[in-house]
């Protein structure tokens, strides 16, 4: 199942494909039979949701990729000593003996400490 998703000032919410079907469907039987709705207007209702299910498919196949970039970059780590700085001290330098995801995000083992990417500062 998709979901559509849409953001304004005060939040956000979330429609997933299934309601925005039953939300058509209330609409149709609904309708004042002597002025129903437009068939234009049912078509481009229909070609939008195929739209925003093509969008979000390509969103998780992007989020995919980038995933997939992360870990490789992570996996070239292995065995370089870098110079990081962890969140809670002073600029450390180590060697990189794993990596792993968490959260969804990859972290790197250097000695007995998990180090983001965004923490490494140099690479030697």
């Amino acid at each position: 199942m998709s979901s559509v998703s849409s953001t304004s000032n005060t939040g956000s919410a979330q429609l997933s494909t299934n309601q925005f079907l039953q939300l058509l469907v209330a609409q149709l039987q609904n309708q004042d039979p002597l002025n129903p709705v437009n068939p234009q207007d049912f078509v481009t209702q229909l070609a939008t949701l195929n739209s925003v299910e093509g969008l979000n498919s390509l969103n998780t196949s992007f989020s995919q990729m980038l995933q997939l970039q992360q870990l490789t970059q992570g996996a070239s780590l292995i065995g370089k000593t870098v110079n990081y700085t962890p969140t809670n001290g002073s600029p450390t330098t180590g060697t990189v003996s794993a990596v792993t995801a968490q959260n969804g995000q990859f972290v790197l083992t250097v000695g007995s400490n998990q180090v983001t990417l965004s923490q490494i500062q140099s690479l030697s």
